[in-house]
């Protein structure tokens, strides 16, 4: 920030009715106590967090009740108060800091202002152990209701389920809407008429792709033209196949998802086998990979991505392999625990997303995916 808009800040900050939960004015002309900076910073990180907004201020140099400006003498020099960064972050969870110290001028007065990141989301933000919140102007220990409130951000925040503002029906590919109309229609035949009847976006509303008519990240990734995969931004919707061994060779897919997974399928070289069998010379054609593990395979790569770490889905096929990964923790642990459990996980990363997809027919049912595939594999 310039010392123009900082000042213009610190106006905005001072014309305030009174000290908020999340802006608090100390005089601190000669010093003040570390342990009170821990304390504020834990309470106005955690306020800004519930209020939704990026971040607080700790602001010294101004009288706390007439919001004058006396000026500050605290850690006058520029390395030490840059020190305290470091000092915060020691002291306060997961060495969250400043997201800056800023020191302007005015009317020949110093003034320090010390911006504060809002806590993560599920994260409520301790010092030395404790976490403290504001009631008013008030500086006391988090009271249990906020701090339940911060940690269930995380228990019901589903990433695909989020709205793409600036998102439109225009922004999905017609095609994609129509194997998505092809597929809805075979998972549930007995609503053939009324599909007919629905325009297309009462359709992804029903298929519980959008909601109430805002397009969802789940929308953008399984349905979206190639060109839109920025509204999902900094994640990316992308699905590589990799050729590895004699030949070698690769090709890259993005969303739509619902027609990229046929594009990479075919890319695959599923070969045919020839078997002769006991008491006949006539042999039987196989199939190295049964079509059903693929497509699982990809589809389950697509439904639990972590799409948060920005990476690709990959598909890696070497002479006498499939390989088929994507980001973020495998779940349920082991694939052991899958195919011995044979029992559906007790929850997704990505519900929404699953959900449509189980809509459009790419996955048969939420849960025993895997242990089917182990079965037919085997």
């Amino acid at each position: 920030m310039t010392a123009l808009e900082l000042e213009k800040t610190l106006d905005n900050l001072r014309s305030l009715p009174s000290e908020t939960e999340v802006v608090e004015f100390k005089e601190a002309k000669d010093g003040y106590d570390f342990h009170k900076i821990g304390k504020y910073f834990s309470a106005i990180a955690n306020e800004s967090n519930l209020k939704d907004i990026p971040f607080g201020w700790l602001v010294f140099g101004i009288e706390d009740k007439a919001k004058t400006i006396v000026g500050t003498n605290y850690r006058p020099d520029k390395a030490s108060l840059d020190k305290l960064k470091k000092e915060i972050a020691d002291k306060i969870t997961n060495r969250i800091s400043f997201r800056d110290i800023h020191e302007i001028t005015v009317g020949g007065k110093r003034v320090v202002m010390f911006q504060i990141p809002a806590a993560p989301k599920g994260i409520p933000v301790a010092w030395e152990g404790n976490c403290y919140g504001r009631d008013g102007e008030s500086l006391g220990l988090l009271n249990l209701e906020k701090i339940e409130r911060i940690r269930h951000q995380l228990v019901y925040q589903d990433w695909s389920a989020g709205i793409c503002d600036e998102a439109t029906i225009n922004d999905l590919d017609p095609k994609a809407i129509q194997k998505a109309r092809e597929n809805y229609k075979g998972k549930f035949p007995e609503k053939t008429d009324d599909v007919d009847s629905w325009d297309d976006i009462t359709f992804l509303n029903k298929a519980k792709v959008t909601v109430k008519g805002k397009i969802t990240r789940t929308a953008i990734i399984l349905l979206g033209r190639s060109e839109s995969e920025h509204f999902i931004g900094p994640s990316m919707a992308k699905i590589r196949w990799i050729l590895k061994g004699t030949v070698s060779d690769s090709q890259i897919e993005s969303c739509p998802f619902l027609l990229a997974v046929d594009k990479i399928y075919r890319k695959i070289r599923n070969v045919k086998y020839h078997r002769i069998q006991a008491n006949t010379l006539f042999p039987e054609e196989m199939l190295r990979y049964d079509p059903y593990i693929i497509r699982e395979a990809i589809n389950n790569c697509i439904a639990h991505q972590d799409y948060n770490l920005s990476g690709f889905i990959n598909v890696v096929e070497t002479d006498d392999t499939l390989t088929f990964s994507n980001k973020g923790c495998f779940i349920p642990e082991s694939v052991e625990k899958v195919v011995i459990d044979n029992a559906p996980e007790e929850h997704y990363r990505n519900p929404f997303l699953a959900g449509a997809m189980c809509n459009l027919k790419m996955v048969d049912t939420l849960g025993g995916g895997i242990y089917k595939m182990f079965q037919c594999q085997k």
